[in-house]
């Protein structure tokens, strides 16, 4: 059974399956109750489609049909995921993930293995896994973290104190610096943060969740100043 939303590529598919010998009950493109149709028909394998992988509670009909269908392969059809998106598809209980622009081939591939109670997934997809959770690249939409990664340990702590309010003179005590040291740094942190004054910068701080990150104040390396 094919069960996708875009109703187009649930024909074809089903279609290129038909052709390459294989029996399809069903192809459907509904927007809500892809599990009470995959529950009601009970096939052998199921190819699920999906658009965002790794939004909470997508893949919750392969819960549901697994849990009153366990018989049922479920194969995820959807884009090239994120681990978060093949690791939740496998946590729902899924036989396999396929790309939406895998060859016919492939498709056919991961049935047979689904099939024979085995993990579906292309090689390549797993390698892409598994080196994206081992050297994880930084969120672009994440501001917070980007602002924070343009700051030395020094000028965090010392936004962190601004963010407390403390002024100069607070500043310069409690890191163990001199005023004009501390100026400087305050100075510095403006500049990269791209606001006018402190106000703005324990603003921008608070607003990216960059304070949350930077951990408690007093930990960065002293400047080996008296």
């Amino acid at each position: 059974m094919v069960v996708d939303d875009h109703r187009l590529l649930a024909e074809a598919l089903a279609s290129a399956l038909k052709l390459r010998g294989h029996r399809v009950l069903a192809a459907a493109a509904p927007a809500a109750g892809a599990a009470e149709l995959v529950i009601t028909r009970a096939p052998e394998v199921c190819l699920l489609g999906t658009a965002t992988p790794a939004e909470p509670g997508m893949f919750d009909p392969v819960v549901r049909i697994k849990r009153e269908r366990p018989q049922v392969a479920v194969l995820v059809l959807g884009p090239v995921p994120s681990p978060r998106g093949i690791a939740a598809a496998f946590a729902a209980g899924a036989s396999g993930y396929v790309r939406h622009d895998e060859r016919i081939e492939g498709v056919e591939r991961a049935i047979m293995k689904a099939r024979a109670g085995e993990a579906a997934v292309a090689p390549q997809l797993l390698q892409g896994a598994f080196s994206e959770l081992l050297n994880p690249a930084a969120q672009p939409d994440d501001e917070g973290q980007r602002l924070l990664q343009m700051l030395t340990p020094r000028e965090v702590e010392v936004l962190v104190r601004v963010a407390d309010g403390e002024d100069t003179r607070l500043i310069a005590a409690g890191m163990g610096i001199a005023p004009s040291t501390a100026r400087t740094h305050v100075q510095r942190v403006l500049m990269k943060l791209g606001v006018g004054s402190r106000l703005e910068a324990a603003a921008l701080a608070a607003r990216t969740g960059l304070l949350d990150r930077a951990g408690p104040v007093g930990s960065s390396v002293p400047d080996g100043e008296p």
